[in-house]
């Protein structure tokens, strides 16, 4: 969430940058929150008056007593009387005015960096690096999908049985392929610094609030109704929100988590040949990484990120380029995000495996996550998080990649993992 005061000194530049990201109606919106904003302090300056007057009257009164003016304490005590009621009535007009103010702001998007690209489609983003040679391929190789039916690695149509479309099952090779990617993300992880966590993968209403899954994309979530708790799109949202109404100290920063967790994701809307076989899904894994950091090096940590995410996929030997997103394809909590993506042979498609995005202090305003600055004053972190990564394109990329006559040849990282060498 913006900043009020940020806002209140820069509303231009505001409106500016909100169109970057192609947000409809900012300036209506940014004007309304600002008239708000003032009647808002208005009415907290009419209340403190108020507040001052009864305070003096009591006051009065009190002198009154002990000089034996017992009338004219009773008149000021009616006055008082009044008062209190006025106060009451500005209480709740101001309760009322900030949650107008509220009920706005959690609709304004984070304000993109200075950095991103203009556009408004895939299509704009700007390819920032790109790595490796794509395989050289047979003309009959076979797209994933049919190379986990070959194997036996994958049945789709036994997890649209068990739950519906999306919900794959992994078995044999296939399940050991998937937690041999899982320990060797984790291992890798916990190698440069971060701290592993497993955490809960329901959350409840406010860590959905606090990293801005909720109410932005509510409809994309599962909802347990009868508990009103959401399953995680994300591992951000439950390790993020480990920092939500924390003061951490100056000397910790950065703080790194990683954690891996299922993830689930609606996705609705989404058909067609772009999603089949595990080109999208509505339950995958993943392994994701999270930093709060000092707001004076977010940017550089972003970076840091990002690099440490290309030597993943350098190990795993996937052709990848990375591309910084531009202003129409970010999403609403991101200041500035590279996605990663793998080169897909036999699809001949480029395939997003990870975002790493700098959120600044979007999601830890509304976390309050803080930390006390040298001057002893309290401050806003950065929230940063990255996927290191998900698995689910990660392993279509490596199955029609690598396959071979003698089989699915596997990446040298991950044989000690996996326990073969090949997938035949």
């Amino acid at each position: 969430m913006l900043q009020l005061n940020y806002i209140r000194e820069n509303k231009e530049d505001v409106v500016k940058r909100l169109a970057v990201k192609h947000f409809k109606d900012a300036e209506s919106i940014i004007s309304s929150v600002l008239e708000l904003d003032a009647k808002r302090r208005n009415t907290q300056k009419d209340a403190d008056a108020v507040k001052a007057e009864a305070n003096t009257i009591a006051k009065q009164i009190g002198e009154l007593m002990k000089s034996g003016k017992k009338e004219e304490a009773e008149q000021q005590k009616t006055k008082t009387a009044e008062l209190k009621q006025k106060e009451k009535e500005l209480d709740e007009a101001l309760k009322s005015t900030e949650t107008e103010i509220h009920k706005l702001l959690v609709q304004v998007p984070n304000l993109p960096s200075t950095k991103v690209p203009a556009g408004r489609t895939p299509e704009d983003n700007e390819v920032v690096f790109e790595h490796g040679s794509k395989p050289n391929l047979t003309a009959d190789a076979l797209p994933h999908w049919e190379l986990a039916a070959k194997y036996d690695l994958i049945d789709f149509e036994l997890g649209v049985k068990l739950t519906g479309a999306g919900f794959p099952v992994y078995k044999g090779k296939g399940a050991r392929l998937q937690r041999a990617l899982i320990n060797f993300f984790l291992d890798r992880a916990t190698a440069a610094g971060y701290l592993e966590v497993q955490p809960p993968i329901l959350v409840n209403e406010d860590s959905g609030y606090g990293t801005g899954q909720l109410p932005d994309k509510e409809g994309q979530m599962y909802h347990v109704g009868i508990d009103n708790l959401y399953l995680i799109p994300t591992a951000e949202v439950p390790v993020t929100n480990i920092y939500r109404d924390v003061i951490v100290k100056e000397s910790d920063l950065p703080i790194k988590n990683c954690g891996y967790t299922p993830c689930f994701r609606r996705e609705a809307g989404s058909y067609g040949k772009d999603v089949r076989g595990l080109n999208r899904l509505h339950q995958f894994d993943k392994v994701e990484i999270v930093q709060i950091a000092h707001p004076d090096k977010s940017y550089e940590t972003l970076e840091d990120m990002r690099e440490y995410v290309a030597g993943l996929l350098k190990e795993l030997e996937l052709p990848f380029r990375t591309l910084k997103l531009c202003g129409g394809d970010m999403s609403f909590a991101s200041a500035l995000t590279y996605d990663m993506e793998v080169w897909s042979g036999a699809q001949q498609r480029w395939l997003e495996v990870s975002s790493v995005s700098n959120f600044e202090s979007f999601q830890t305003n509304r976390l309050k996550c803080r930390f006390k600055g040298a001057d002893g004053k309290t401050q806003l972190a950065h929230s940063l998080n990255g996927s290191a990564l998900a698995l689910p394109r990660i392993v279509a990329g490596l199955l029609e990649n690598n396959q071979t006559p003698e089989g699915i040849k596997l990446p040298k990282a991950l044989v000690p993992y996996a326990g073969f060498e090949y997938i035949n």
